[in-house]
């Protein structure tokens, strides 16, 4: 009778560890074919009056990026403010932009929370809804624990379960905390976590995983528009960045001048964007960047509360940093 208990025990162990292997072997060939190299908007969230999500002004806006040459879409990433909506809201997002986005175009959805549990929960209803990978910012709230062997502990126990590609998400300017090199560089073997988006802005950094990672299939997004021609000098395959929400043409025209080798054009254009980026990031926010999505033609609007509009002061600011680039 013992005996056939141990087998029957045994027995439940292989199914499981063989499901386990067949799960991260199914992911780890979608994160193979998944080629992150291009441009993508980390999309805005436009709220109606009252706040609640405007559904059909975000339609408008995805009609209008279908126009623009973008690999695809980031929904849900910090410009999408994803910090103020509700799980079900962030959902619904995706699945809607997932109904409108053109054929060939990857959806990148942000599915970070503070526990690893909630992220694992988040990031396959995610899937469910159309993302073909998701971005994963570091847990912050308590930063002063989240030290390497937390971080790796984390992303490994949401690759391990994630139907798709898990893409690590450092952006230290809202966080507090930068991902350790040393964790980026672990986390890079695992075979269902495709890539970074890096927004630090450290050069050196992002040169140094590209180099640490390169004997494998991993592959890094430089966060913001003002250091892209420089990210891609040191190996990065695209970016995510909150101007394309506002120059999408012409951030895809300095990927291609990138790719192509056409450097002095490259820097030509590079210097003209770095005023308007820093505007709608660091300085003004994602306020400044709802305004100016206005000035071009797309839906911005107001920000979820707290997050306030500009002052008078800041908008001539903002007007100013497009103007003076020959942007306005």
């Amino acid at each position: 009778m013992q005996c056939v208990r141990a087998w029957r025990s045994l027995n439940s162990l292989c199914r499981v560890a063989h499901h386990k292997a067949w799960k991260r072997s199914q992911s780890h060939t979608a994160a193979a074919r998944l080629d992150l190299s291009g441009i993508y908007p980390p999309i805005a969230t436009p709220f109606t009056a009252k706040e609640d999500v405007d559904y059909q002004k975000l339609e408008e806006n995805l009609q209008k990026y279908a126009k623009i040459p973008f690999k695809g879409l980031v929904v849900q990433g910090s410009n999408g403010e994803y910090p103020y909506l509700a799980v079900e809201e962030r959902v619904e997002v995706v699945r809607m932009v997932k109904q409108s986005l053109p054929a060939g175009r990857l959806l990148i959805a942000g599915s970070g929370c503070e526990s690893t549990r909630a992220t694992i929960q988040l990031t396959q209803k995610m899937a469910a809804a159309g993302a073909d990978a998701v971005l994963v910012v570091t847990p912050c709230f308590y930063k002063g624990k989240m030290d390497s062997r937390a971080l790796i502990h984390h992303f490994t126990k949401l690759a391990d379960s994630s139907p798709v590609p898990v893409v690590l998400y450092s952006v230290p300017a809202n966080t507090g905390l930068e991902l350790p090199l040393d964790a980026v560089v672990e986390l890079s073997q695992h075979p269902n976590i495709l890539g970074v988006k890096d927004s630090g802005g450290d050069i050196t950094r992002i040169g140094l995983i590209v180099h640490k990672t390169k004997a494998r299939d991993f592959q890094v997004l430089a966060g913001s528009a003002g250091f892209l021609m420089a990210a891609y000098c040191v190996g990065a395959v695209g970016g995510v960045c909150a101007l394309a929400n506002v120059l999408g043409q012409e951030l895809c025209e300095l990927e291609r001048l990138c790719v192509s080798g056409r450097w002095e054009e490259a820097r030509v254009l590079q210097q003209r964007l770095i005023e308007p980026n820093a505007a709608v990031t660091r300085k003004l926010g994602v306020p400044a960047l709802k305004q100016a999505m206005e000035w071009f033609g797309f839906h911005g609007g107001s920000c979820r509360s707290p997050l306030q509009p500009l002052t008078e002061a800041e908008s001539q600011q903002l007007r100013r940093d497009f103007s003076s680039n020959g942007w306005l």
